[in-house]
């Protein structure tokens, strides 16, 4: 799950293998891919809470930009380090009201959420590959947020979720437990993510990677590099 969004979308190296799968297991992120998009979710929180958008876009450049100080807030709260509610403090207090009031702390995250819900399409695709023999998995940076387990249960043979497991993406301690848990070596996994910066991190240690930008999108690379009709 990540609130910096690009356009940048990345397909790894399709390897040659003597039973013709390129891959035996397809993992997604949560918020923004296996949900509806997070820019939509942050742009009616700004709206409602009456949130300056370019310092909201400052801030979330500080703490998740490429030159972001390590072990910033963001850092702490995914990987559990930091509760929740001390996070929501330091959040408030570095947010610009448009209307030069204070931003109340308590529950801003679940404001900010609020409106994020699954993606039917994307839990269609999950299902559809499930059905052609791809283990799927989840990784996912939380931000204290209540995932839907029963449902990720159904869908997933594998989940990791960076504040239960005291990792986060993109170091690549965490995809290294993911393909533990997978048992599988990296390049017969593919990751799909909304960040840019999660799926080089990916590519990086041998998995394929897909930059999520929208379900029929991510459908259809999918489909071209496993070489199959999704």
């Amino acid at each position: 799950m990540c609130l910096t969004l690009s356009t940048y979308r990345l397909v790894g190296t399709i390897a040659t293998v003597p039973d013709n799968r390129v891959v035996d297991a397809v993992v997604f992120d949560y918020g923004g891919v296996l949900t509806t998009p997070l820019s939509a979710t942050t742009g009616g929180w700004l709206a409602a809470d009456g949130i300056d958008p370019a310092g909201f876009a400052a801030l979330m450049q500080a703490w998740l930009g490429r030159d972001a100080e390590p072990d910033n807030p963001i850092h702490l709260l995914e990987t559990g380090a930091l509760p929740v509610a001390e996070f929501e403090r330091q959040f408030a207090a570095r947010l610009v009201s448009t209307t030069g009031a204070p931003v109340v702390a308590e529950g801003v995250l679940g404001r900010l959420f609020a409106a994020m819900s699954p993606s039917e399409e994307m839990n269609q695709l999950v299902r559809d590959l499930r059905e052609r023999g791809q283990r799927i998995g989840l990784l996912s940076n939380s931000w204290g947020n209540d995932y839907p387990h029963d449902v990720l249960d159904e869908l997933c043979d594998v989940v990791v979720i960076s504040g239960e497991v005291g990792l986060r993406k993109p170091d690549e301690p965490i995809y290294r437990l993911l393909l533990d848990r997978l048992d599988l070596p990296a390049e017969r996994v593919v990751f799909v993510d909304d960040f840019t910066a999660n799926v080089r991190a990916a590519q990086a240690i041998g998995m394929h990677g897909i930059r999520h930008v929208d379900p029929a999108s991510t459908r259809a690379a999918l489909a071209e590099l496993l070489g199959e009709d999704l």
